[in-house]
């Protein structure tokens, strides 16, 4: 299809509004599904009789399908359209959706997840792309406040929602209904989408880094399969070797980087981009944050769950705590946080170790009689620690990054905060699932609870060790005014801003 040419511009800037709905339906879809299949997960495991692993991957195969195909999926939308990249991604989600609404067991399950992660990274880089490429540059506070009103709902009505699904028991589907809600929502945004989303693509995409994706893809899996099944399967010498070879793959990765970097600037993760200060701190502080706060609440819901026998609606109602703290700091961050931004991810990082620390007294000191006002009350703490973090988390990260490399330093930045919370339900989920078992007394799980959430206390504070050490510390709007300039010198617009 062509490149919507200036001919174009009239209908394309008469349906912005309608695409950036649909597109926004489909990122409030992918967000919801993230957040709300956490509660659901101690229902999903009795129901299918699986093991403690399938909920390890039942959250991380979705993320780290996502975070693997990103990059990948906003190139692939520069070269065939966005549009029809938009269409795939969407079908496929709601076929996946359905996939994992009927699965009998958790195999399928867990393909199902896989499968939405894979085409939920084809649809959502081209919401991005739709504001960049459809609205004024003026507009673009605006369109980015509706699609960012539209995921503090998924955040916080994901888990309510899963939640009542699951207690009311729609239709004798019970958990099952979560996945199904998406059907009747994807086949909506197919038909608005086809109907007034225009087509558009880069004039001068960057080509497709294939092998870079599987020698990832290879490592990744090679490095969290031994991490989520290794304690079920007894530690064979096999997994050992599996994960060396996972290091060796990971070698031959960065490798490849380098050589496709200096042949034609298309590698999936530049090297160069670890050139920069900021990007060489804040990359693995990323993945520290987002790491630890994924595997956070997969612990807490399991102990509230199977340890203390709460009803998955009001797990999910004391949850809801966490993303009201997020949205209660998150404009504060956004206004007051330039020239200071790494002040305030440094901070933040530090108040969801206090948050998190507070859970862990909360749970120790509780028992079976726990206090949800103190637990949510920490929960919030917590929330308000990611509010002020994540607003201004690319701005200080890529803050030593020059504009022509902050398109693809933003799309490594969101791949990295995926493949966190990937890992952290992988590691630490290990962690906690050596800990305790189906036949586990609910007396033992406040020790293994703590001990284990200890570890998230010691991710977010290294995360804050972390943050003192970055580059640059420019305002969102510098790092936006820099973005600005970077869709005519990067591949894909949506990496830039998103």
């Amino acid at each position: 299809m062509p490149t919507a040419k200036n001919e174009d511009k009239e209908p394309v800037v008469r349906n912005r509004w309608i695409a950036l709905a649909v597109v926004t339906l489909a990122s409030f879809l992918d967000n919801l599904d993230a957040n709300a299949v956490t509660v659901v997960l101690p229902d999903i495991q009795k129901d299918l009789g699986a093991v403690f692993g399938t909920a390890q991957w039942t959250l991380a195969g979705y993320t780290l399908a996502y975070a693997l195909f990103l990059i990948t999926g906003g190139r692939l939308g520069d070269i065939y359209g966005r549009k029809r990249l938009f269409l795939i991604g969407v079908t496929g989600f709601t076929a996946a959706s359905v996939v994992c609404a009927v699965a009998t067991n958790a195999e399928v399950l867990v393909a199902g997840r896989f499968g939405q992660g894979f085409m939920a990274a084809l649809m959502v880089p081209q919401a991005v792309s739709v504001i960049i490429t459809m609205f004024k540059q003026e507009e673009w506070p605006s369109a980015f406040a509706v699609m960012g009103i539209a995921l503090s709902v998924g955040s916080v009505g994901g888990p309510l929602l899963g939640g009542l699904l699951a207690e009311w028991d729609v239709f004798g589907l019970g958990w099952r209904a979560l996945f199904l809600v998406n059907v009747p929502l994807g086949v909506a945004a197919l038909a608005i989408a086809a109907k007034f989303m225009p087509e558009t693509r880069s004039e001068t995409p960057l080509r497709l880094d294939i092998v870079g994706v599987l020698l990832l893809t290879t490592a990744s899996l090679g490095l969290m399969y031994p991490l989520v099944q290794g304690r079920e399967e007894g530690w064979p010498g096999w997994m050992f070797a599996m994960v060396a070879l996972a290091v060796l793959v990971l070698g031959a990765f960065v490798a490849h980087q380098r050589r496709r970097q200096s042949r034609d600037g298309a590698a999936l993760i530049p090297p160069t981009l670890f050139k920069y200060r900021s990007a060489k701190v804040g990359l693995p502080l990323t993945v520290l944050c987002y790491g630890g706060v994924a595997s956070f609440f997969l612990v807490l819901t399991f102990h509230l769950q199977f340890g203390l026998g709460w009803s998955v609606l009001k797990t999910a109602l004391v949850l809801a705590a966490w993303p009201v703290g997020i949205i209660a700091t998150f404009q504060i961050a956004w206004r007051f946080s330039g020239g200071r931004g790494r002040d305030f991810v440094r901070l933040g990082a530090l108040l969801m170790a206090a948050g998190a620390g507070g859970v862990i007294w909360t749970v120790t000191s509780g028992g079976s009689d726990l206090n949800w006002v103190a637990l949510a009350a920490a929960e919030l703490v917590m929330g308000f620690g990611l509010g002020l973090t994540a607003p201004v988390l690319t701005a200080v990260v890529l803050g030593d990054v020059p504009p022509q490399d902050a398109g693809v330093g933003s799309g490594v930045l969101n791949a990295a905060i995926q493949f966190g919370s990937a890992a952290g339900v992988a590691g630490v989920g290990a962690v906690y699932f050596s800990r305790v078992g189906s036949e586990t007394p609910s007396g033992d799980f406040p020790s293994a609870t703590a001990s284990t959430l200890a570890v998230n206390v010691g991710l977010f504070v290294l995360a804050a060790v972390l943050g003192s050490f970055l580059g640059g510390r420019p305002s969102p709007a510098e790092a936006e005014a820099e973005a600005a300039e970077a869709p005519s010198k990067t591949g894909n617009p949506a990496e830039a801003v998103a």
